[in-house]
C-alpha cells in the first residue's frame, strides 16, 4: 500500500498568452477548475496505475472540500483518514498557463496548514504500516519532520518531493530513500547551479538517492554509493506542464513496488511526459494503458 501524506487543493486554471508583469492586465483565453494539490495529484497518479493508495490530509468545511473528496473516491483512493477542518477553506491554487505550456502558481494553503502533529498522532500507525510513504511540502514542514522522526527504521520506503522548495535542515534526510526535486527546486534548496553538486550535497546530508527531474530532458539519478545515471524523456506535444512532477512521483512510487530503481525512474518519466499532453493537474494524469502505449512507440 502507498500512503500519501500531503495537500489537497482546488485549482483555478487560467490560460493566458503570456504572464502579466506587475500592474499589467492580460486577457485570458480560458478558465477552468480542477481538483489538485501535490499530495492528491500524486495519490491519483499512483492509483490510476493500479496501486492501493490511502490518503492522509485535510480539506475545508466548504463545497470545494466535497468535490475534492469525491474526486479522490472516484479514483479508488482510501479517504477514511482525511479530516474536514471546521471554519476553514480548502486549499486553493491559482494557476496561469501560457501558450508555451509553462505555468506560474499562487497557492493558498487553507486546511492543508492544519495537517499538524495532533493529526499525525491520530494516524501514525496506519502511516507506519504502508509499503511506500510519499510526501511533498505543501503541508507544514514541521509535520513532515515529525513523521520522519517517528518512522520505524525498517518501515515504509520514503519518497519526498521537496516542492515547493524550502530549507530542509529541519528534516532527517537520512530517513529519506528517494528525494525528487526538479532542477529549479534543487538549485533553490542547495544554492548550487550544478545538478550533480547539489544532489551530492543532499546525499552528504543523509539522503540515500536524489532523482532530479529535468523536464523534457528527462532525469538524473545520483545515489549515496556514487552512482550517476541519466534518463531521457520521449518527445511529446506539450500543452500544459501542470502536474507533470506529480505524475512522475506517483508513477515512481507505483513502480518502486515491483521494479528496480532504474525501471521505476523510466516509468516516472513516461508518466510525467504524458501529463504534459493534457490540461489540468489530476485530469492530465495517465492511466497504465497510456504508459504502456507510449512505451511501445
Amino acid at each position: 500500500m502507498i500512503a500519501v501524506l500531503g495537500s489537497i487543493n482546488m485549482d483555478l486554471v487560467l490560460s493566458v498568452p503570456c504572464f502579466p508583469q506587475p500592474g499589467e492586465t492580460v486577457a485570458g483565453t480560458d478558465v477552468a477548475t480542477y481538483s489538485g494539490g501535490k499530495g492528491a495529484n500524486q495519490a491519483v497518479a499512483a492509483a490510476r496505475l493500479g496501486s492501493e493508495v490511502q490518503f492522509f490530509g485535510k480539506v475545508g468545511d466548504d463545497v470545494f472540500g466535497d468535490r475534492l473528496l469525491a474526486e479522490l473516491r472516484n479514483n479508488h483512493i482510501n479517504v477514511s483518514a482525511i479530516e474536514r477542518e471546521p471554519d476553514c477553506a480548502s486549499g486553493m491554487a491559482s494557476i496561469w498557463v501560457n501558450d508555451q505550456g509553462e505555468n506560474a502558481i499562487v497557492l493558498a494553503a487553507g486546511a492543508n496548514k492544519c495537517v499538524d502533529e495532533n493529526y499525525v498522532q491520530r494516524h501514525l500507525d496506519a502511516i507506519n504500516g504502508a509499503d511506500i510513504l510519499l510526501f511533498q511540502l505543501e503541508i507544514p514542514i514541521e509535520t513532515v519532520a515529525s513523521v520522519l522522526r517517528q518512522l520505524p527504521k525498517e518501515g515504509p520506503i520514503v519518497v519526498l518531493d521537496p516542492a515547493p522548495a524550502q530549507d530542509l535542515s529541519s528534516i532527517s534526510l537520512d530517513r529519506i530513500d528517494y528525494l525528487t526535486p526538479n532542477e529549479h527546486e534543487l538549485r533553490s534548496i542547495t544554492g548550487k547551479d550544478s545538478v550533480e553538486e547539489g544532489a551530492f550535497l543532499l546525499i552528504d546530508q543523509g539522503a540515500k538517492n536524489v532523482i532530479c527531474t529535468l523536464g523534457g530532458q528527462g532525469a538524473i539519478w545520483l545515489s549515496n554509493d556514487g552512482m550517476i545515471a541519466h534518463f531521457s524523456s520521449p518527445e511529446v506535444a506539450v500543452i500544459d506542464s501542470t502536474g507533470a512532477g506529480d505524475a512522475f512521483n506517483g508513477a515512481l512510487a507505483w513502480a518502486l513496488q515491483a521494479h528496480s530503481i532504474e525501471e521505476a525512474i523510466g516509468q516516472g518519466i513516461l508518466g510525467g511526459a504524458l501529463a504534459t499532453t493534457k490540461r489540468g493537474a489530476q485530469d492530465s494524469l495517465p492511466y497504465l494503458r497510456e504508459i504502456e502505449a507510449l512505451e511501445r512507440i
